[in-house]
């Protein structure tokens, strides 16, 4: 199915992205702490909405 340069190849690119990704995060770390205050409240809070509009949507089409 692969040969084993394609192999060799996905390896290295999955380890140099996940390297390039972490890389990146803590470099922005400082400016995601000013402007992203309080966004897993919100993705809880949006997540609850969203799970109670379902819940009333199902009980009303019953």
């Amino acid at each position: 199915m692969f040969s084993t340069g394609q192999w060799y190849f996905a390896i290295f690119f999955v380890v140099a992205f996940t390297i390039a990704m972490i890389w990146s995060y803590r470099k922005d770390l400082k400016r995601h702490k000013i402007h992203y205050k309080n966004t897993a409240i919100q993705v809880f809070l949006y997540g609850i909405l969203v799970t109670v509009a379902f819940i009333i949507i199902r009980i009303a089409l019953k």
